[in-house]
């Protein structure tokens, strides 16, 4: 694990070869699963002051989900994300291009000048799935099948995740931060009093509990 200011970052970023490979995959991640994309709060509030000129980019599925529901739901697991379209946790904002790949209508209304909110941050950094502790914030690799494209493609152009993934990075975290994490790691030391204090925040929560 490598530990970059208040965030923990797994191996697997570094290690994981990945590059979309959009002609293979379709963009299926914005459709599968059984949930939407994660919000934070000040992303909510963007959103619905920039629905009316995003929803034009919409599908009329999309908007009649979103005029049913809102621009965002409370999900299975407790937690704020975008419209879903029925049962099967398509996400609202999905559209489709003239090649049958699926893409964000949101990133459409930003293309076009539109909108300032390019994508959910959740979205913009995925395959990377961030968990959020009292004290730091947890990076990790959400490996899905589905993205075994990008595995391939990313190995035979050499890239790892989070060359792929600097605009994500950078636009959570700012450049300092993106380019600390490029550097060698952290010494041991470092590693040692991270495991020390999730240790104690886990021994702490049981006592609490």
């Amino acid at each position: 694990m490598i530990l970059v200011e208040n965030a923990v970052i797994s191996d697997d970023i570094k290690e994981q070869f990945f590059v979309c490979d959009l002609e293979k995959c379709k963009g299926a991640c914005c459709v599968e699963g059984d949930a939407g994309a994660p919000l934070q709060d000040d992303e909510i509030k963007i959103l619905e002051k920039d629905y009316p000129s995003i929803a034009p980019f919409l599908t009329d599925e999309g908007r009649n989900a979103i005029a049913e529901k809102g621009t965002w739901v409370i999900d299975q697991e407790n937690e704020k994300g975008t419209t879903t379209i029925g049962e099967n946790g398509a996400c609202a904002f999905a559209i489709t291009d003239e090649k049958g790949i699926l893409k964000c209508g949101i990133e459409e209304a930003y293309n076009q000048g539109e909108t300032t909110f390019k994508k959910p941050i959740s979205c913009h950094l995925y395959p990377i799935r961030i968990t959020k502790y009292d004290e730091y914030e947890a990076l990790n690799y959400d490996r899905w099948e589905i993205c075994d494209p990008a595995c391939s493609l990313g190995s035979s152009l050499g890239v790892p995740l989070y060359r792929f993934l600097k605009g994500a990075l950078v636009r959570k975290y700012g450049e300092k931060w993106y380019e600390a994490n490029r550097s060698k790691g952290v010494s041991g030391d470092r590693v040692i009093i991270y495991a020390t204090a999730l240790i104690f925040n886990v021994w702490k929560v049981g006592i609490e509990n």
